[in-house]
């Protein structure tokens, strides 16, 4: 059903059975899926994907032009999967450049005010809660919760099954399975998301052990790396924070305990 006070672009795609609510706008060559509800006042920018089964609340903008000086309203692309649920005036905007593209996985809930900045990459299964702030080419892992009130500096991952606590801010990369708080500070590991998750106490051991001597035996990560390469038992939980870590290219959060150069990566 599509209100009539809609206003729909010729170009743009809707599926027969998605609902479509008052003073909506839709843009060019946008495509909306099946079972997807767009309430009342919410915008779908041009070039946007919408899939099935989500629904976006009043006043939500999904698609909008990036906030970047230098885009110059070439064609770039949003999309968004299935099963998604974005709240009241969130926003979503669409890549920077010429061909890129900030894509939103399943089944993500992206409450009130918060807002997922060009060509960010957020997979499934997350939460954003409000006015969580990710900035550009932000990429965020499957099962990862934003808390409310959190700012993520532009090209910052964040692992899977990771928690950033309410208020904090991070400019380094979040390892997956932990917790972070206040300013890329990690302070333990997320164990009530990983048991609710299916994680055993076999797994859960593992991370335990790679924590501790990742994040609070006082090494430099260096060092620690290369000592939880010789002495722990390296699941693949723990080969996926490993990998991480090495993998980071703005450096990565540190623990209480940890020795962390002065200088951080532009």
């Amino acid at each position: 059903m599509i209100d009539p006070t809609a206003r729909i672009s010729s170009t743009a795609t809707i599926a027969p059975d998605a609902e479509i609510g008052p003073n909506v706008t839709i843009g060019d060559h946008s495509r909306v899926g099946s079972g997807t509800t767009i309430m009342a006042n919410a915008v779908v920018g041009p070039w946007t994907t919408i899939g099935e089964n989500n629904t976006i609340h009043f006043g939500a903008i999904v698609g909008h032009d990036p906030q970047d000086f230098g885009y110059k309203g070439e064609e770039s692309y949003t999309i968004v999967g299935n099963g998604n649920i974005i709240r009241e005036y969130a926003t979503v905007h669409r890549g920077n450049r010429p061909g890129t593209k900030t894509v939103i996985g399943d089944n993500n809930f992206l409450m009130v005010q918060s807002h997922v900045a060009h060509n960010c990459e957020v997979g499934n299964n997350i939460i954003l809660a409000g006015g969580a702030l990710l900035a550009g080419h932000v990429v965020v892992e499957d099962r990862a919760i934003i808390s409310g009130n959190c700012v993520v500096h532009q090209f910052v991952r964040i692992g899977r099954f990771a928690m950033m606590r309410g208020l904090s801010r991070t400019s380094r990369d979040v390892p997956p399975f932990c917790i972070m708080d206040d300013t890329h500070t990690v302070k333990a590991l997320n164990l009530v998301g990983l048991r609710r998750n299916g994680f055993d106490q076999s797994r859960i051991r593992a991370l335990k052990n790679a924590f501790k001597l990742l994040f609070l035996a006082g090494l430099n990560m260096q060092n620690a790396l290369a000592e939880a390469e010789r002495t722990l038992h390296i699941t693949d939980d723990v080969r996926e924070l490993l990998d991480f870590i090495k993998g980071a290219k703005r450096g990565v959060c540190f623990g209480r305990g940890v020795i962390v150069d002065v200088e951080e990566k532009e």
